[in-house]
């Protein structure tokens, strides 16, 4: 991943709120399960919900590239 690609991934999850940032992290395609309840993602901070989901997109971004050559 470039660091503009990166930059407009974290620049788009900055202006989320948390409804959207909570639906967008139910929506990725990752290989392991995200299980948080919406219990806990309503119970962390935003910036913190924010992290959690720039994580988890980055590595659905990397499954999706497939290995590195």
């Amino acid at each position: 991943m470039s660091p503009s690609q990166f930059d407009r991934i974290a620049t788009r999850l900055a202006g989320m709120n948390r409804p959207a940032l909570m639906q967008l992290l139910r929506s990725l395609r990752c290989d392991f399960k995200i299980d948080f309840t919406d219990d806990y993602l309503h119970s962390v901070s935003l910036e913190r919900l924010r992290h959690i989901v720039l994580a988890a997109e980055l590595h659905a971004h990397h499954d999706a590239a497939g290995p590195a050559a």
